[in-house]
């Protein structure tokens, strides 16, 4: 069980090197002139592949290692569940992501750089309670 521990945790990383960088690129994406087509044609390109060749695969495979080390060891408490609620928060963040993805594909952003700054911290919160949760188990 300690390979599918590491690889549960080696997904985690690259799922949030994305849940990370990517509202940054929406931060910078969002600044963009209008007039610089070129600039903004490349963060579609990098927002694409960041989502759908490191975020997605990150995610799902992070979440299968999961339950198979929840299967695998039967962990139970208040802890796991504030945990699992926290995970599908995060499922939420990154289908939302998805969703602003979109509206810059298609050029149709609604937001300035300041609600994307912010947007950007919300992973962070998440991931801080996570780790606490799973390392302390304070329920």
């Amino acid at each position: 069980m300690l390979w599918v521990k590491s690889l549960h945790i080696i997904f985690l990383v690259t799922w949030f090197a994305g849940l990370f960088y990517l509202p940054r690129l929406f931060v910078y994406h969002s600044m963009a002139a209008a007039s610089d087509r070129e600039g903004i044609e490349r963060f579609k390109v990098m927002e694409r592949k960041l989502f759908f060749g490191i975020m997605t695969p990150g995610g799902v495979l992070t979440i299968l290692f999961g339950v198979w080390l929840w299967l695998g060891y039967g962990f139970s408490g208040t802890w796991l569940d504030i945990k699992l609620a926290l995970v599908f928060a995060l499922i939420a963040y990154h289908i939302y992501c998805g969703k602003l993805l979109i509206d810059f594909k298609y050029d149709r952003n609604r937001h300035g750089h300041v609600y994307y700054r912010w947007v950007n911290e919300m992973p962070t919160i998440i991931l801080i309670a996570i780790v606490i949760l799973t390392v302390v188990k304070p329920f």
